[in-house]
């Protein structure tokens, strides 16, 4: 169980791995961006008196 698996520290390849982060942030700030606007929208057509 606890054995050498072959890999080695260091070495991986960031490139695909930023472009996934990137694409998350990307993701979470048109999503704040879509909730501010809902809810500037429920602001400003609110029915209740």
């Amino acid at each position: 169980m606890a054995g050498d698996h072959g890999q080695k520290g260091g070495s991986m390849d960031l490139s695909e791995h930023r472009k996934n982060w990137n694409g998350f942030v990307r993701l979470v700030e048109w999503s704040l961006g879509g909730i501010f606007v809902l809810m500037l929208f429920l602001l400003i057509f609110r029915t209740h008196g």
